[in-house]
């Protein structure tokens, strides 16, 4: 069963909001995968890096507007390298903390042979098999426990769109206990072994992202001088990638991030100055989607905290970002961000915390701390 790609792309820009770590940029121009690389390079940060499906839609609304209506494929920063490795098909970078995303449970002697596609057996230990064979699948929908049983065979590919279309993604296995769940889960709904999503590739991002997210179209990658990857903006595989050899020429698309860390150790006001005078402001976060982008950026900083363009109002006594908008998602560490303060005393500000679960804190706003802009507006 291989679903409608119109009707997958509807679903996953649902499921996925377009709160996207990078800024794209399409470029008109039509030339081989070498000088679109050189070009970005030179003007932005690289050619385009896609870690989820909400990135898909994102390129998908730009390039829609810019497009030439008999151009439809355009390059991408996806290039196929010499080695493989073993990847999860959810590829978010965010998702994975502490090295989790290379947690392993093989049965003995299944990673040398030539087959891709990994599943779990009853008994909890991986094997792998031609990505092409029959199987269950095991959904991940977002939540802590959130694993479902598929009781429907499918080839991995086919099983990889079923669950980006109806839940998240296949399921990736972080730890021993996420193992064992998973494992319940199956047992409990029948099923004797079941797709999960690691795959290997030899392909790899220009930026050198630790971004595993793939869409190929069906039947792709497919060809051994094909080392370049384009995406397809319209027709029937509209969102889906096709590899095609660098020498080809077609337009491109280029990103920037949308945060930048400063490692300068400042005071709030200070922060705010140096944010809208090279960048556009200290950065907002109004999402959790956002928030695991932000604390991806945050967890590189050099001071226990880093300033957002958090402040407490005295007069209504409520927090509000820079722009004016109430804060709506919050993430306060115990006791922060709750209770009146005495603005007669301190004015306080809010940071997030670099370390740990990187709670957000109240600070007095002459601390000297990193601090993140954001570079574009919303």
């Amino acid at each position: 069963m291989d679903l409608d790609a119109a009707s997958v792309m509807l679903l996953l820009s649902v499921i996925f909001s377009s709160s996207s770590p990078h800024q794209y940029e399409f470029v008109p121009r039509s030339v081989n995968c070498t000088e679109a690389q050189r070009y970005c390079r030179q003007n932005y940060r690289d050619l385009a890096t896609v870690s989820n499906s909400g990135d898909l839609s994102d390129l998908l609304r730009i390039t829609d507007k810019r497009l030439n209506k008999k151009l439809d494929n355009f390059w991408i920063g996806l290039v196929k390298t010499l080695s493989t490795e073993w990847k999860w098909s959810l590829g978010d970078p965010t998702f994975y903390t502490n090295q989790n995303s290379l947690y392993r449970n093989w049965a003995p002697n299944q990673t040398n042979g030539g087959m891709d596609c990994a599943f779990m057996n009853q008994d909890g230990l991986w094997r792998v098999d031609n990505c092409t064979a029959q199987r269950f699948f095991i959904c991940y929908n977002g939540t802590s426990k959130g694993f479902v049983s598929v009781l429907q065979t499918m080839s991995w590919r086919s099983a990889q769109s079923f669950c980006r279309a109806y839940h998240v993604d296949l399921t990736s296995v972080r730890s021993q206990n996420e193992n064992q769940l998973i494992q319940q889960v199956m047992n409990t709904s029948g099923a004797s072994s079941a797709w999960v999503g690691l795959f290997r590739d030899a392909w790899e991002w220009s930026d050198k992202s630790p971004s595993t997210f793939r869409n190929w179209a069906f039947g792709e990658p497919n060809g051994p001088l094909e080392n370049a990857t384009v995406m397809v903006s319209s027709g029937s595989r509209r969102g889906q990638w096709e590899d095609w050899p660098c020498d080809s020429l077609f337009p491109f698309v280029c990103y920037e991030d949308q945060f930048t860390l400063i490692k300068q150790n400042l005071s709030w006001a200070e922060a705010l100055r140096y944010c809208r005078q090279n960048h556009v402001d200290l950065v907002s976060v109004t999402s959790e989607q956002m928030e695991r982008r932000v604390k991806t950026v945050a967890r590189n900083g050099s001071t226990p905290a880093v300033w957002m363009g958090l402040h407490h109002y005295c007069a209504m006594d409520m927090w509000l970002w820079l722009r004016g908008e109430t804060v709506c998602y919050q993430n306060w560490a115990a006791g922060d961000g709750r209770g009146p303060l005495d603005c007669s005393r301190e004015r306080r500000v809010g940071a997030m915390q670099t370390a740990g679960d990187q709670r957000w804190v109240s600070l007095p706003p002459a601390r000297a701390l990193n601090f993140i802009c954001s570079n574009y507006e919303d």
